[in-house]
């Protein structure tokens, strides 16, 4: 399959590569910045994975490094592409890197837009050119299906930690404060990682299906593509509150 779903060119080359460029991602924006609260959360994610690779007696650890590293690629590229030409960036990413900075918008919305376009848009073209690249078949109740299952246990309980960080104390509090209630509580909603990568070893396969026929499988991604950044739109509508544009108004 060429053109825009095999894009995986990441210059990480292990899971270590993949966590110190997080951190130089995270640490290279203020803390309210888009792009850096999904760097945090990714962060925790990654670092979750590694050490788990080593404890958990995965059946097949060297799947899940080789796919880690090129899904965090994918990640690493759309960014360099819409830093050099916004135009050029996957359509799934577009929202997230354009809205980075604008007001009014909460962490756990930007943190969730980024796992919207990473997860619904990137994992299924990492899944292809992994099990390409290991001679692997994609499908399910393999060794590799197995642990991209188990996986998700861990991405469940990240995720669980984020939202109570956001929805639980004094943080939450302050947040709320800021942001409409009812807002918070629809993305909250709208977004579970667990359906999400199920659906994505579906589009996975879906795509491995169509590994020989290379029009029909970039026409299949670019209708992904449009179909997650419409989501990501929905993720990042501003949870603004009174509080905010009365602020806003007395500092003009």
């Amino acid at each position: 399959m060429g053109g825009v779903l095999l894009r995986s060119e990441d210059a990480a080359v292990g899971i270590a590569d993949v966590i110190e460029r997080l951190r130089t991602i995270e640490g290279s924006a203020p803390a309210s910045d888009g792009v850096a609260c999904f760097a945090g959360l990714y962060l925790a994610v990654t670092e979750g994975v590694g050490a788990d690779l080593t404890g958990r007696g995965f059946a097949d650890a060297g799947f899940l490094e080789t796919l880690d590293v090129h899904f965090a690629g994918l990640f690493f590229a759309a960014l360099e592409s819409y830093d050099a030409d916004p135009a050029s960036a996957p359509s799934a990413w577009v929202p997230l890197f354009a809205q980075r900075a604008r007001r009014g918008i909460a962490p756990l919305q930007f943190a969730f837009a980024g796992m919207n376009a990473h997860i619904n848009r990137d994992l299924p073209v990492a899944l292809v050119t992994t099990c390409r690249e290991l001679g692997l078949d994609l499908r399910e109740r393999s060794p590799e299906h197995a642990d991209f299952e188990r996986v998700n246990a861990l991405l469940v309980e990240v995720e669980r930690r984020v939202k109570s960080a956001y929805l639980t104390g004094w943080l939450a509090w302050i947040d709320r404060l800021v942001h409409r209630l009812h807002r918070i509580d629809d993305v909250v909603a709208m977004w579970d990682v667990g359906r999400a990568r199920d659906a994505a070893w579906t589009n996975a396969q879906a795509l491995w299906a169509l590994r020989d026929e290379s029009q029909l499988a970039s026409d299949y991604m670019l209708a992904l593509d449009r179909m997650v950044g419409f989501a990501s739109r929905g993720l990042l509508i501003p949870a603004d509150s009174w509080l905010l544009k009365i602020g806003r108004a007395l500092s003009r």
